[in-house]
């Protein structure tokens, strides 16, 4: 099988649901890489693709999150504050009430 060159024509951050919904639609055609990256998916996605691209949304909007930041929340639906301020950095400070309502944003989407 010959496989042409890739060309990147994007590069942004991508919740990991979203990542299984473009694999599945390539087809049987993966190459190693994308079927070990699928299998991964298939194990940790927590969402489907399309609530998890609202959520990131929702989280940048509401929260003013970069969408980094969002897609790694996502990607891992921390269950408590404590879990939540591992994806901040030590100089970025987020107020415990803040830190709740994006808990109970994400208890709605589970």
């Amino acid at each position: 099988m010959t496989f042409l060159p890739l060309k990147k024509i994007e590069n942004k951050p991508i919740p990991l649901p979203k990542v299984k919904e473009i694999l599945e639609n390539l087809g049987k055609e993966l190459n190693q890489f994308q079927r070990k990256t699928l299998e991964y998916a298939l194990t940790f996605s927590k969402l489907k693709g399309d609530k998890a691209e609202e959520l990131c949304e929702k989280l940048t909007k509401n929260f003013g999150l970069s969408m980094s930041e969002a897609v790694q929340i996502v990607n891992c639906m921390p269950e408590t504050a404590e879990e939540l301020k591992v994806f901040f950095p030590r100089h970025k400070v987020i107020e415990p009430e803040k830190l709740r309502e994006i808990i109970k944003l994400l208890d709605e989407y589970r």
